[in-house]
């Protein structure tokens, strides 16, 4: 029996296109799991390689993606002073599809409906790889930080505190 084929996301699109070296992981999912903890169980890189992608809202930018290691949390005082803003707030769930192209559990820093300002851990300027979401549940990309900077012009800036 063949194999299905993959459907390409927008994030896999975008690498292909910049001609970027990656590495995809498929891995089961479900409705209520779909945290950073579900990836960690499933696929066997180093933890602190999978990150999770939050995405914000700033009172003097608008939209603010930030990445961080799914073993830390979001520091939203340390992310408003890394982007110009004073105040940060989560975006809300009921927006995220609408502002990104994105659904929960499948939101990738790239290929979003627009470029937004990004900022990764800083952490992840020092890895050797980092795994990201693809763009859909089940699907993550693994590849170089650089390339990641690269394609998404993020800012590597301290933005997270570390997870209780």
């Amino acid at each position: 029996m063949k194999k299905a084929k993959l459907q390409k996301t927008n994030a896999i699109r975008l690498v292909d296109k910049m001609k970027i070296s990656y590495q995809l992981h498929e891995y089961p999912w479900d409705e209520d799991h779909l945290g950073a903890e579900a990836v960690f169980e499933t696929l066997t890189a180093p933890k602190e390689w999978i990150f999770k992608t939050i995405v914000t809202t700033g009172d003097k930018t608008g939209i603010v993606v930030a990445c961080i290691p799914g073993d830390s949390e979001i520091d939203l005082k340390k992310l408003a002073k890394a982007s110009g803003n004073k105040r940060i707030a989560l975006l809300p769930l009921s927006e995220l599809e609408k502002t990104t192209g994105y659904i929960r559990g499948g939101c990738s820093p790239i290929g979003m409906k627009k470029l937004y300002p990004t900022y990764f851990s800083k952490r992840a300027e020092q890895m050797e790889r980092i795994i990201v979401s693809a763009g859909k549940r089940g699907l993550q990309i693994e590849l170089d930080p650089l390339d990641l900077q690269k394609v998404t012009s993020a800012t590597f800036a301290e933005i997270e505190s570390p997870h209780n």
